[in-house]
């Protein structure tokens, strides 16, 4: 149970940096939670993080490279990896909706402030949604309720986050700029693998 609990709290985390620019809560949630920063070992050493207030380092370091790695530079919406065009899918006809309907899960684009569904932080949210549902089932002792949900956790992962989030977050790594968005792009990258390595171990497939 608790590491089904950590999976749910770790696709959280990616979602919510990967989804938005940082505010000063969620900088101080990161700096005063050491599990979140043993996740972020080139951002523990980084003298700016340690030495320069947050808003600042929110205004003049962290905010911008958000902007240039998800709105400027690079694309961070599944389509545009997949479609031979290019073009993000913003309508009903992206492929992550059916998934999304199917499983009680609804995209608040206001509060998200993306253009499509297949987001790289709304698509890490379905599977913290998910998890946590697999969470409460383990709680409930449905066995068969956990097995269904990891199926369907593998099913996404490898019909849609595997299928192009490595590309995005390799260009991330190398387009950083901070170490914030480096480590949380190295963090996501291994643990999109090892969470389908692991889904494949718990099925037995």
């Amino acid at each position: 149970m608790q590491n089904t609990k950590a999976r749910a709290n770790i696709y959280a985390l990616l979602s919510r940096v990967l989804l938005q620019e940082l505010d000063e809560k969620m900088l101080q949630t990161i700096k005063n939670d050491e599990n979140i920063l043993d996740f972020f070992p080139t951002l523990k050493e980084w003298v700016p993080f340690n030495e320069v207030e947050n808003s600042k380092l929110l205004e003049e370091y962290l905010n911008p490279d958000f902007v240039n790695l998800s709105l400027l530079h690079l694309i961070p919406y599944e389509t545009f990896y997949t479609r031979e065009d290019q073009k993000i899918e913003t309508g009903g006809a992206n492929p992550v909706t059916d998934m999304y309907s199917a499983y009680n899960f609804m995209v608040d684009y206001e509060a998200a402030r993306t253009v499509a569904a297949d987001h790289i932080g709304i698509e890490m949210e379905f599977m913290h949604h998910l998890v946590a549902a697999e969470l409460k089932a383990l709680e409930d002792g449905d066995k068969d309720a956990v097995k269904a949900l990891q199926e369907i956790e593998k099913e996404f992962l490898n019909k849609h986050l595997l299928q192009w989030a490595p590309l995005y977050l390799i260009n991330v790594k190398y387009e950083a700029r901070t170490p914030l968005y480096y480590d949380v792009a190295d963090m996501a990258l291994e643990f999109i693998l090892s969470d389908n390595e692991y889904l494949v171990k718990e099925l037995n497939i």
